[in-house]
This record gives C-alpha cells, structure tokens and sequence, in this order.
C-alpha cells in the first residue's frame, strides 16, 4: 500500500503544480478552480476505484471478490503501474474516450 500512497501523493502534487502554472498564465481564479477539479475527477478515476474487483470477468461483478484477491503484495513503486493494471480493450477505449473528451473541453477552456 506504501507505493499506492506514493503514486496519489506525486498525483496530488502534480495537479497543483499544473493549477499553479495555470493560475500564472491565465491569472483566472476560475480556471485554477477548473483545473484542479478536474485533476482530481482524472486522479479518482485512475488511482482509487478498486481494480481487484474491477480486473474481474464482467459478469463476476456482482458476486464478492474471493479473499485469496484482496492480500496485499508488496509492489516495487517501479513495477507499480505494470502489475496494477491489466490491459482489457473495452475499458481502454472508454477511458480514451472519457479522458480524451474531459481533456480537450478544459483545454478549450483554458485556453479561452
């Protein structure tokens, strides 16, 4: 858990070093607000769903996740992202979609 709480931590100071940059290039209050709000819905949607019960077959969702899942394994900070999480196509295109969305509307927002 020790590297989960490294990676957020880096997030979180990440968004506020591209709030900050924002703030300084925009000089908008609003933007900033903007900016950091959706750095955090980009940072809940990655880092904080469950993917022990999301890395599933689909139609195993609704039964409990089996105990032998939930353990916790001890992931160096360098293999983290490789062994959290499994490429699945279809969860790969709605992130594309969603993120890509969300990330060309602040663009044009900020960028106003």
């Amino acid at each position: 858990m020790a590297s989960s709480d490294a990676v957020l931590r880096f997030s979180l100071v990440c968004v506020g070093a591209i709030v900050l940059l924002i703030g300084i290039y925009t000089h908008s209050f609003k933007k900033m607000i903007v900016t950091y709000l959706f750095g955090l819905f980009a940072i809940a949607g990655v880092l904080l769903p469950d993917w022990d019960f999301f890395d599933r077959d689909l139609s195993q969702w609704s039964t409990p996740v089996p105990g032998h899942i939930n353990t916790p394994t001890t992931i160096s900070p360098q293999t983290f992202w490789f062994s959290r999480f499994r490429i699945y196509p279809l969860r790969l295109i709605v992130y594309t979609s969603l993120y890509g969305y969300g990330l060309y509307k602040w663009w044009m927002f900020v960028s106003s």
